[in-house]
């Protein structure tokens, strides 16, 4: 069989536009229709077509780089700088427009603020479309790496270690400085300062405001690199990292808010992803559905007090453990007389309460009763018989473990992972985000949200198709 061989000196290697470069239905198209749809006032993005003085880039063409550079995991300034000189598509994007990296990392981190809002524009479109109808709705949390050490997590007191240090090693640089400018007093030019004292005033003043944040949270540990990130567990070890939300809407598994917290667990996210998931839709929704992780019954009640239907199992229903006869729930409750009777009839009353937490504390009325009982040893083998606890909110705990319980609910949960693991999926694997690259709360958001944007991005093209995609942000533009 024959060979067919390039030839590198060819004349009509690419034609002479560069809008000939791409066909119609590529996607890096529908990425461009987007951005051209967006409003970028909103954003922030304020375009001047009568702005005098030095030329910049046009913040639309950088905005539509890093856009989809995420959604295809080029993310460093190095690596998009590098694409924009030999990727056919990043070329056409950017219509022959070749910034370097500086440029490109300074957009990044001057716009930062208004980068966060890309998604929340992003899921409105799809409402427009309607894409999103926000009656179901799904929160999930995931951790991902901060651009920090964990070892560079410390508590107050190493701080103020650190900084009575920095002091004393400041006074003896300051005295180091004064020595040579006056043995050097009768030379022509003075001794400047030295660039250890810099460094070292630079150190002092970040710590300083490390330590008056302790003083503004209840925080035990401050990352010094990152001070926003926390030190969380994962499947990869403990690492400095973040605990990224997202709330997906149940029609097209789109993602209508997420953001990146620094509570190293879910138990006070359900309200609050929930309710900003609701002024995106500019609506309630009807049901909201969580794993385990987020069993808060304080919390839960915050939105199922709106007529929301919450769809949260317990701790104990998520791990599926086998009945107990003689466990919690084989003991029957009485509201009137504030007290439980065992599975034999026999009852615990109140023995005492912890006014700290508001639990309160049951037990037999007679410890011979449970000694005498057959089943003592299996229910119980305390010497003073049987004892029970009782949640504050022991009452919505029930409530939201027979919710959960109901068929209705369980058709509901059973489309829980499809829905939250893949945009994490796609977002981990896909666009290789295994660390952020951006230090900082507002720096993450603006990653987080662009992200979250590729995803739907991504998304909307499967379900329209290109061409389709294109014509329904044309339709958004009208």
């Amino acid at each position: 069989m024959a060979y067919r061989y390039g030839n590198r000196c060819q004349m009509t290697l690419l034609p002479q536009s560069i809008e000939d470069y791409i066909p119609e239905d590529d996607p890096v198209r529908a990425y461009d229709a987007f951005v051209e749809a967006i409003n970028l006032n909103q954003l922030g993005l304020k375009i001047n077509p009568y702005k005098v003085g030095n030329s910049e880039y046009d913040p639309k063409a950088m905005l539509k780089l890093f856009v989809y550079g995420y959604s295809y995991g080029v993310k460093s300034s190095r690596k998009l700088e590098r694409a924009i000189y030999h990727n056919l598509s990043f070329i056409w994007l950017m219509g022959g427009l070749k910034p370097d990296h500086k440029t490109i990392a300074e957009f990044r981190r001057k716009n930062k603020g208004n980068l966060k809002k890309i998604l929340k524009q992003c899921a409105r479109m799809c409402i427009k479309l309607n894409l999103i109808a926000g009656n179901t709705l799904f929160v999930d949390g995931t951790k991902i790496r901060a651009n920090a050490s964990a070892a560079r997590t410390h508590d107050k007191a190493w701080y103020e270690k650190q900084l009575k240090q920095i002091d004393q090693h400041i006074e003896s640089l300051l005295e180091e400085c004064e020595a040579i400018d006056q043995h050097e007093a009768h030379m022509d030019s003075c001794v400047e300062m030295d660039k250890k004292l810099t460094q070292a005033k630079k150190l002092k003043e970040s710590i300083t405001e490390i330590l008056s944040e302790f003083q503004e949270t209840e925080r035990q540990k401050i990352n010094q690199t990152d001070p926003d990130c926390a030190n969380m567990r994962s499947i990869q070890g403990k690492h400095a990292s973040y605990n990224v939300q997202s709330v997906v809407d149940d029609e097209n598994g789109l993602i209508l808010h997420a953001e990146a917290v620094n509570d190293t667990n879910d138990i006070n996210q359900f309200a609050s992803q929930v309710e900003r998931a609701h002024d995106v839709l500019d609506k309630q929704s009807h049901v909201a559905c969580a794993d385990a992780g987020y069993t808060n019954a304080d919390e839960l009640e915050k939105i199922n007090a709106q007529g929301i239907k919450v769809i949260v199992p317990s701790r104990r229903q998520a791990h599926r453990k086998a009945s107990d006869p003689f466990d919690k729930q084989a003991f029957t409750f009485n509201k009137d007389h504030d007290c439980y009777y065992c599975p034999e009839g026999h009852q615990l009353t109140l023995s005492s309460i912890d006014k700290k937490k508001g639990d309160r504390y049951y037990q037999i009325t007679d410890k011979q009763i449970c000694h005498k009982c057959p089943h003592y040893g299996s229910c119980t083998t305390g010497k003073c018989g049987r004892r029970l606890f009782r949640m504050r909110n022991e009452t919505l705990v029930e409530k939201f473990e027979c919710q959960y319980a109901q068929e209705a609910s369980q058709k509901i949960y059973a489309k829980r992972k499809a829905r939250v693991e893949h945009p994490f999926g796609h977002i981990k694997k896909n666009l290789q985000t295994d660390a952020f690259l951006m230090r900082g709360n507002d720096g993450v958001q603006a990653e987080t949200s662009l992200l979250a944007t590729c995803f739907n991005i991504t998304r909307m093209i499967s379900i329209l198709g290109v061409v389709g995609f294109i014509g329904k942000m044309s339709a958004v533009m009208a």
